[in-house]
């Protein structure tokens, strides 16, 4: 008769130390520990999306843009651009492209892109 009650005891304890502990860990990740200067900065760049249409505005001058398909076909390839904005059309099957992006100062960027 007293063996169930001490079971039950047993297991409201366990499952008590277990709920304080893991109400005891740290919420934060590995970025929340990096001080200011460490912290990645944004991109200086921003795409935007019109159906198939793509347009790339940039903070700085976009030196080189080198565009490709999921299975590796480069559709965009321009070098020596040297405009704030470029824009390209996606081929009709396509779902996602990944961008190549160098800007003025030879800073290189990647992206993948999604589309409708």
């Amino acid at each position: 008769m007293m063996y169930p009650v001490i079971r039950k005891l047993a297991v409201i304890a366990f499952f008590t130390c277990i709920v304080g502990s893991s109400m005891a860990q740290d919420p934060g990740g590995p970025k929340n520990n990096l001080s200011p200067l460490e912290r990645p900065e944004s991109k200086p760049f921003r795409i935007l999306t019109n159906g198939k249409q793509i347009t790339i505005q940039s903070n700085k001058n976009i030196n080189k843009i080198i565009v490709w398909t999921a299975s590796g076909n480069r559709f965009v390839e321009q070098s020596n651009i040297e405009a704030s904005s470029y824009n390209f059309t996606i081929p009709a099957k396509e779902k996602f492209v990944f961008m190549m992006l160098e800007l003025q100062g030879g800073k290189r960027f990647t992206q993948k892109i999604g589309v409708q």
